[in-house]
């Protein structure tokens, strides 16, 4: 064969479904880096089979144009770390071969060159012993035979053998291999794809790769016990990052993505950010907070086609007697007009008075009073979070799933509770409330108690400041005329929260908020947006007069 047409991508694209399922659990058996969670395989064979639909469901004239297709599939259908690395590897070979009506020789490598850069820089930190280092040894293996022959079928087949032996070096380049006395997962399916290259351009079956068979008889890698005292992040260190959160992302431009590589970085680990050229990226984090990583995409572009996944070793339950419930949902709030409001909404609720916060053994006896299998626990505020997560760190995921739903504001607070449906999976539900807390823009009035200075000017006990996300934006005299004043202010936040986007307006009234200040409020907001729906409810906090949401 003397170059690769639509038939043959076609035939490639079928043959790697059925090699990477039949491969599956072996993958996901040795699968311990960079999170020992066991689903590789699974990640590789939802992500080609994924691609090979898309192909299926075309009708491309050309091969460049059947590889395109392929890798768009490809980067949709994404799962995983090792998932979004496939996808960009099939994106450069078909950016490489786009034009192309057949895959010659040379252009192939030309693919194999481009597959290795775009699948390296999506990763954020590359990392030598993982299916970046397969994939590049296999270009490398390609490039050198190419040189020497210029035969398709040698180059494909010196790729192949070339990421074989860097698999069988990567237990020496990371030490968590070495440990676990595996080959990396991922890089055991990038050798498979490549085999599977070989048989379509040489006719022959794939190689069987005796040398890379899993020992079903001793079971995964490393025990779960064994993986939660070792799970490994990018940086070879200890992580505690419980989440890996997904999502497609839309309308991002290039500028803009640099910022969101730095601020997935800052919270997590495992960051890759995967375009599929035409403007649309795939997005993949291990973090331990989900609202972060939607708000980083939130500020990028469209986040859509969220998935969260734990990375937390699954134990068996204990089963204790102690589980009564299935679900429940707690909500950590200062104020008890505020503290009604959320249990209507059908939580239970532990309420802050007077500015004095509950401690980690207080919402830890309630937690266990819930006697739910899985608690989702939602603070009202910065404070209330630190407390939260003390409380996730106690139980230490023994015998039940609690988990803290990122929420700065009271107002994200019942955003969240709002989409909240204990009809959904847990994990679903948990990720459609951080959703519409990270989607709930946040301002705040309140009276300074003391004097301070600001970025925006010196500010005065007594004086109305408002702030958006903790920034503040607008300082006023008090004077006599307070409810005008506060209306002024809250005004001014409003029209820069509502410069971003927004349909409804929700207010909740602080302890001190003068009686009528809504009405005012609202008539302003009704004249300036009369397509903007506004509601307002007490709420009883102490920390600012009023608290302001805008979804």
């Amino acid at each position: 064969m003397q170059a690769l047409r639509v038939a043959e991508v076609s035939a490639w694209a079928a043959a790697c479904v059925r090699s990477l399922e039949g491969l599956r659990a072996d993958i996901d058996s040795i699968n311990v880096y960079p999170v020992a969670d066991s689903d590789t395989g699974s990640n590789l064979v939802h992500t080609i089979t994924g691609a090979h639909e898309a192909l299926a469901h075309s009708n491309p004239e050309a091969a460049g144009r059947a590889l395109d297709t392929l890798a768009r599939g490809a980067i949709a259908a994404a799962r995983g770390n090792s998932g979004v690395i496939l996808s960009q590897a099939l994106r450069g070979m078909a950016e490489a071969c786009r034009s192309r009506e057949a895959v010659d020789t040379e252009t192939l490598i030309s693919g194999l060159i481009h597959a290795d850069r775009l699948a390296t820089e999506a990763v954020v930190r590359p990392v030598d012993g993982t299916m970046l280092t397969v994939l590049h040894a296999a270009r490398r293996g390609a490039e050198a035979e190419y040189d020497r022959t210029g035969a398709l079928e040698r180059t494909v087949t010196a790729a192949a053998t070339s990421a074989a032996e860097a698999l069988k070096r990567t237990p020496s380049q990371l030490a968590v291999l070495a440990e676990a006395g595996v080959f990396d997962a991922g890089g055991r399916g990038v050798l498979a794809v490549l085999d599977e290259l070989v048989a379509v351009v040489t006719g022959h079956s794939a190689c069987a790769r005796p040398e890379f068979a899993v020992d079903a008889s001793r079971g995964p890698a490393r025990s779960p016990a064994q993986r939660a005292a070792s799970t490994v992040s990018s940086q070879g260190t200890a992580s505690a990052q419980p989440w890996e959160v997904m999502y497609l992302l839309n309308g991002a431009s290039e500028a803009a993505l640099p910022a969101l590589r730095d601020e997935l970085s800052a919270i997590g680990d495992c960051v890759t950010v995967a375009g599929d050229g035409a403007g649309s990226h795939a997005v993949h984090v291990h973090c331990a907070d989900i609202g972060a990583a939607l708000e980083a995409g939130l500020r990028a572009g469209h986040p859509h086609q969220v998935r969260v996944e734990s990375l937390a070793p699954q134990e068996p339950m204990v089963d204790s007697g102690q589980v009564r419930q299935p679900r429940a949902v707690l909500a950590l709030v200062e104020g008890e007009d505020l503290a009604k409001l959320c249990s209507q909404a059908g939580a239970r609720v532990l309420a802050a008075h007077g500015g004095v916060l509950p401690g980690t053994e207080r919402v830890q006896r309630l937690i266990t009073q819930l006697a739910a299998a899985h608690t989702a626990v939602l603070p009202a505020g910065p404070e209330l979070t630190r407390v939260a997560e003390s409380t996730v760190e106690a139980f230490d995921r023994v015998d039940r799933d609690v988990v803290v739903v990122p929420c700065s504001s009271p107002v994200q607070v019942l955003a969240a509770l709002a989409v909240h449906d204990s009809g959904r999976r847990a994990h679903d539900d948990v990720v459609a409330m951080a959703e519409a807390a990270a989607a709930t823009h946040r301002g705040e009035v309140s009276v300074a108690s003391q004097d301070a200075i600001t970025w925006v000017g010196r500010v005065a006990a007594g004086d109305v400041v408002g702030f958006v996300d903790d920034e503040v934006v607008r300082i006023e005299q008090s004077g006599e005329q307070l409810d005008d004043v506060l209306a002024d202010v809250a005004m001014e936040v409003l029209e820069r929260l509502l410069g971003v986007r927004g349909e409804l307006v929700t207010v909740l009234l602080g302890a001190q908020a003068p009686e009528g200040v809504d009405v005012e409020l609202g008539r302003r907001l009704r004249a300036a947006h009369p397509e903007v729906e506004f509601v307002a409810y007490h709420g009883g906090q102490t920390d600012s007069v009023l608290t302001i949401g805008v979804e």
